[in-house]
């Protein structure tokens, strides 16, 4: 696994950030994912756009995911104005990194205390 080995960033497009809002007012997970788009990430790190990924009352959700081998990441309470170089800077240190793991005191603040999940590689071993 190189930096150069393909890289996801999924958003979810269909996030309210747990605010009431119209049927067809734009929804603050498109923003995010429109922000993210044309945000200057790296070659190789592919946005992604996603309809839930059922962390509904956490604001604003993004996966992190490579290849095998790589530790995938959901990361949620992001704002689609506010977060946005926060999540280029996470993403491009995921990116560098042979196995998805970032050391902690890496990673941006927001992404150590607002990590929902961290999912092994398939055939990872305990």
């Amino acid at each position: 696994m190189t930096e150069t080995d393909p890289v996801e960033l999924l958003v979810c497009t269909t996030c309210r950030r747990g605010l009431p809002m119209e049927e067809d007012a734009p929804r603050p997970g498109a923003l995010l994912h429109q922000a993210l788009s044309g945000a200057g990430l790296p070659e190789g790190i592919k946005v992604k756009p996603v309809e839930c990924l059922s962390n509904c009352d956490q604001g604003c959700s993004i996966v992190l995911r490579g290849g095998p081998g790589r530790w995938t990441f959901v990361y949620e309470n992001l704002h689609e104005a506010n977060d946005i170089e926060t999540i280029v800077d996470g993403a491009s240190k995921y990116h560098a990194t042979q196995d998805g793991l970032v050391p902690w005191r890496e990673r941006p603040v927001h992404f150590r205390k607002n990590c929902a999940a961290r999912i092994p590689p398939i055939g990872a071993r305990p």
